[in-house]
């Protein structure tokens, strides 16, 4: 099963990505040092995160899940700087409707 995710942090701030093996186990591959920067040294000590599966396909090609992930990406604004933590596609500032 290949599937998009959406991961909450504490912050209410996302990631959106792919799993094409759907391993329980994935929450991405997001910047470290990016979401640190959001977490003080007590916010560290005991926090939980959340794992939602957006889209799932057992039949999809990979070109495919991409594609959607991408669309997931825009929609969500998960690459808007305040919302989340993706960073690509570079954030244009401009609201999804002006794009």
């Amino acid at each position: 099963m290949k599937v998009i995710y959406k991961i909450t942090y504490p912050n209410n701030k996302i990631y959106v990505g792919k799993d094409l093996t759907d391993s329980i186990n994935y929450f991405g591959s997001a910047s470290d040092a990016l979401i640190a920067k959001d977490f003080t040294r007590e916010l560290r000590r005991d926090f939980t995160i959340r794992r939602e599966i957006l889209w799932e396909s057992d039949s999809a090609s990979d070109t495919e899940v991409n594609r959607n992930e991408v669309e997931y990406f825009l929609s969500l604004q998960a690459n808007n700087p305040a919302i989340g933590y993706n960073q690509w596609p570079k954030f244009s500032g401009k609201p999804l409707n002006d794009a």
